[in-house]
Order: C-alpha cells, then structure tokens, then sequence
C-alpha cells in the first residue's frame, strides 16, 4: 500500500524546484523561465542573457514562487514535466521529448532534421507545458 502511494505521487509530480534550479544555471539562456511556463520572459532572457546577469541572479530567489504559480497552472498526471523539459533541454534537436509523449511521426522528423533547423526546438520550448498539460487532461478522460 506504502509503494502505491509513493508511486502515484512521483507520477503526479508537476514542476520541480530542483529541475528549475538546474536550469538556473543555464539561466542565462532562460530555460528556467521556459521550464515554468514564462516563455516571453525566457525569450527576453535568451536573447539578453539574463538580462545582462541580474535578472539571473535575482531569479535564483524568486524559483520557489514560479514553481507554485506552474503547478497551479499546468494539468498534473501521467507525463512528467520534468523529464520532457530535460529531454528537451538537452536532446531536443533529437527529438527525445517527442518519442516521451508518444508524437512518433514528429520525433522521427525531428530526429532527421534537428528539430526542425532548431525552429522547432524554440517552439517546443514556447509549448511545451501546454503540450504536457493536454496530454495529462486526455489521459484522465
């Protein structure tokens, strides 16, 4: 009974603290603003990295509040956030976070072109919370 309830609490997890934290550290890039369901922030930070650095670093405090503000925002389920974003962050132009959510035809396509050129990466990160929270509200139905 114990391993059922640890198990359907790790497969409900939503946004992790620890995941952002991570990302942080790539901040520069706004991954972690991507990742908690800000992409025009996340853009801004790219394109300013940062936004010159203090923007980053302020963030570092701000994490916590973020992750509260995705969870309540994005549906929890079956399909972690936290492995795509991982699987995105650093294997996207593979397609890896396509296979995860079972999108095969375009994993294959991302796989075979780079994700799109890179095109596709950038609007999967842009997407991919909303992509993540469908998928999680078709599977309760």
């Amino acid at each position: 009974m114990e391993n059922q309830n640890i198990r359907s609490k790790t497969e409900l997890q939503g946004h992790d603290k620890v995941v952002g934290y991570l990302l942080w550290i790539f901040g520069f890039t706004g991954s972690h603003r991507f990742y908690f369901g800000r992409p025009i922030s996340g853009t801004i930070y790219f394109f300013t990295f940062g936004l010159l650095g203090i923007g980053w670093l302020i963030d570092i405090f701000l994490i916590p509040q973020m992750e509260k503000e995705a969870d309540y925002e994005y549906r929890q389920g079956e399909f972690n956030y936290n492995i795509a974003w991982l699987l995105l962050t650093f294997l996207g132009v593979f397609g890896v976070h396509r296979f995860y959510q079972g999108k095969f035809i375009s994993g294959i396509i991302y796989f075979i072109t780079g994700g799109f050129a890179l095109l596709g990466v950038i609007y999967d990160y842009w997407t991919l919370n909303d992509q993540i929270s469908e998928l999680n509200e078709q599977n309760s139905n």
